[in-house]
């Protein structure tokens, strides 16, 4: 195996090694980066939403009221939760938040749209176990489909939340009409009642890490490309070339032609071994001339 062929096969092996070694450690970064980025693309949605909410209670829902206290059919718009449901169903009509999903979880909902599915009740005792918890995130399975999942403590803190989710006796009578006098009521202040919780297909978090490490390995093959073409016309030049003219040079010599010169070679250790060899041919030049002349005697 020649030289050159040694020195590439070494430097392969070595990028190889550190594309494997760094490229297990690139996507795991990678990904928890996405992750990162999904997560904090979901807070801000539940801070949106929460935003939504308050202004539908402070400033639409005491338009509403009356309608909802003299009429029998339930106006969904005096809501908080409706309106902040609906705004982000108009949300994810943008492209970017197009599959993410939204949900108020309750463990016990006026409207049974809302109730808390096992592993969102599972959160909601978390937070209650925890109350110094205010967020939670990672993946679940569901039906064969990976989910990444974001979720805070729902927590009602202003009263006047509780008129239609105190008791059945201090709701509108719409609502009852509406959605019955069994569920949605005994809320308390303070207290973890549920959770905003943001569901995001897992493969937008891969495919993201995957487009960035992908890019990543990309420039890194091309800067060793550069490398491979960089110290192949080095090494061709600096070593391989005068290595293979001294070797013609020596050849030369060998067969006995004295009139070989290996010439003046940089100051280099290919250039030290040129001077070696020339010292070498004097000495054999001094030896045949002593030979030739005492052949002659």
């Amino acid at each position: 195996m020649k030289i050159g062929t040694k020195v590439n096969l070494i430097l392969i092996i070595v990028f190889l090694s550190g594309i494997l070694i760094s490229g297990i450690a690139l996507s795991k970064v990678l990904e928890k980066e996405a992750e990162n980025e999904v997560n904090s693309k979901a807070l801000i949605l539940m801070q949106i939403a929460n935003s939504v909410r308050k202004y539908t209670n402070d400033r639409v829902q005491p338009l509403l009221l009356p309608k909802v206290e003299t009429q029998q059919q339930f106006i969904p718009e005096a809501i908080p939760s409706f309106a902040s449901r609906e705004v982000f169903e108009n949300l994810r009509k943008n492209k970017e938040y197009a599959n993410f999903i939204y949900k108020d979880a309750f463990l016990n909902p006026t409207n049974w749209r809302d109730k808390a599915d096992k592993f969102e009740a599972d959160i909601i005792e978390n937070f209650r176990k925890a109350p110094g918890l205010k967020s939670t995130a990672g993946f679940l399975n569901i039906s064969g489909e990976k989910l990444f999942y974001s979720a805070r403590p729902f927590i009602i803190q202003d009263k006047t939340c509780l008129r239609c989710h105190s008791t059945p006796e201090q709701a509108p009578k719409s609502q009852l009409v509406t959605y019955g006098k069994d569920n949605g009521f005994g809320w308390q202040l303070n207290q973890v009642l549920g959770s905003q919780i943001v569901y995001v297909p897992a493969y937008e978090i891969f495919t993201s890490a995957n487009r960035v490490f992908l890019l990543v390995i990309g420039v890194m093959t091309s800067i060793f490309t550069t490398i491979i073409i960089i110290m192949n016309q080095l090494l061709h030049k600096t070593v391989l070339q005068r290595i293979k003219k001294i070797a013609a040079v020596a050849e030369q010599v060998s067969v006995g032609d004295m009139n070989a010169d290996f010439g003046k070679q940089p100051k280099d250790e290919i250039g030290d071994l040129a001077e070696a060899f020339n010292r070498m041919k004097y000495s054999l030049e001094i030896a045949f001339n002593m030979l030739n002349n005492n052949n002659k005697h």
